[in-house]
C-alpha cells in the first residue's frame, strides 16, 4: 500500500515537472537543448506511470519490457544530448543579462549627462544674465554713497549696498555649486580641496583630504560623477552625522582610483538607508546610481555612535 502510494506521488511529480519544463519553453525561445530536456522529462513521466500498471491491472512487466528498454534509450539520449547543448541557453541568458547591464548604464550615463548639460546651462544663465545685473545696481548705489545724505538716507544706501555685495557673493557660490569651472578646468583634486576649503574655514567640521594625484585629469564624465558623490557625501554627514571630522583619501594605483571616506559621525542602519528611494533620506540610491555608471563599485559601512565609512573603487584609464 505505501509503495502504490510513494508511485502515485511520484508520478504526480514527474509529471508536474513535465508541465513546468513545457511552460519554459517559451521562456528559452525553443531552444533545442531545452526542447531535449523536456522530452525527456515526458519519457521519465511516462515510464512511471507504465510501471505503474502491474499495479491497477492485469498487465505484467514482460509484457513491455522491449518497449521499456527503447523509451529509456530514447530518454538517457535526450538528456545527454540536451545536457551537452545546455550551454547555449546559459550563453543567451548571459547575453540578455549583458544586453539589460548596458542599457542600465547608458539610460544612467544619458540622465547624468543631461543634468550635467542643465545644471551648466543654468550657471551660465545666472552669471551672464543676473551676475550683470547685479553689478550695474551695484554700481548705481556705490554711486549714490558718495552723494551727500543725511544720517538715515546714508545708512539705508550702505545697507542695501551690503546686500548687494551679499547677493552676488551667493550668486557666485550657487553659480559654482551648479557647474564648478575649478572642476572643469583643474580637474578633481583641485575641485575636492576648493569644496573642502570652503567647508574648513566656517570650523563646524574639519575635512583632512589626502591624495597621490597631483595634478591628474581623468575623463570628463568620471570626474564630475565622483565630485558629485563626494560632495553628496560630505553634505550628508553635515546634515545628519552630527560629525567633527572627515578623512577623505584618493589613490591611484594602476588603472583604478580608490577613494576612502570616513567620518566620526553617529552612525546609521546602512540596510535601511541605502533602501530608500532617490530624493529622500541620504540619497544613497543615487550615489549607488552614480558609480554603477562608472562600473564602479562601494561599499558603505556604519556604525551606531563609531561613524560612517566608504570605500569607492573606479577604473579611470582604460
Amino acid at each position: 500500500m505505501i509503495l502504490k502510494i510513494l508511485f502515485v506521488v511520484a508520478i504526480i511529480l514527474q509529471f508536474f515537472a513535465v508541465g513546468v519544463a513545457i511552460k519554459l519553453t517559451r521562456v528559452t525561445k525553443f531552444n533545442f537543448s531545452w526542447m531535449l530536456l523536456t522530452m525527456g522529462f515526458i519519457m521519465m513521466a511516462i515510464m512511471r506511470l507504465v510501471e505503474f500498471l502491474p499495479y491497477v491491472s492485469n498487465i505484467k512487466p514482460q509484457d513491455y519490457r522491449e518497449i521499456f528498454v527503447w523509451m529509456g534509450v530514447f530518454t538517457s539520449l535526450a538528456f545527454a544530448i540536451g545536457v551537452f547543448m545546455i550551454q547555449k541557453i546559459f550563453k543567451y541568458m548571459k547575453r540578455v543579462e549583458d544586453s539589460r547591464r548596458l542599457t542600465e548604464k547608458m539610460f544612467l550615463n544619458t540622465i547624468i549627462q543631461t543634468e550635467e548639460k542643465e545644471r551648466k546651462r543654468f550657471a551660465k544663465d545666472l552669471h551672464d544674465g543676473l551676475g550683470p545685473l547685479l553689478s550695474t545696481v551695484k554700481m548705481s548705489v556705490s554711486s549714490l554713497a558718495q552723494m551727500e545724505h543725511d544720517q538715515a538716507s546714508r545708512e539705508i544706501v550702505e545697507n542695501t549696498e551690503l546686500v548687494i555685495n551679499e547677493a552676488i557673493k551667493s550668486l557666485k557660490e550657487i553659480s559654482d555649486n551648479l557647474s564648478p569651472h575649478i572642476l572643469n578646468n583643474f580637474g578633481l583634486l583641485r575641485a575636492l580641496n576648493n569644496f573642502s576649503n570652503k567647508i574648513n574655514i566656517a570650523r563646524t567640521i574639519k575635512i583632512n583630504l589626502k591624495s597621490n594625484l597631483k595634478d591628474e585629469r581623468f575623463d570628463p564624465n568620471v570626474e564630475v560623477v565622483l565630485y558629485r558623490v563626494i560632495c553628496e557625501l560630505i553634505n550628508n554627514t553635515i546634515k545628519h552625522a552630527k560629525a567633527k571630522k572627515i578623512d577623505l583619501s584618493l589613490a591611484k594605483e594602476g588603472d583604478y582610483l580608490t577613494i576612502v571616506y570616513k567620518d566620526d559621525g553617529k552612525g546609521f542602519d546602512v540596510s535601511k538607508v541605502i533602501e530608500q528611494p532617490s530624493g529622500t533620506g541620504m540619497g544613497f540610491s543615487n550615489i549607488y546610481s552614480r558609480i554603477n555608471s562608472l562600473k564602479g563599485e562601494i561599499t558603505v559601512e556604519s556604525e551606531q555612535r563609531v561613524g560612517t565609512s566608504v570605500t569607492i573603487k573606479v577604473l579611470v584609464n582604460g
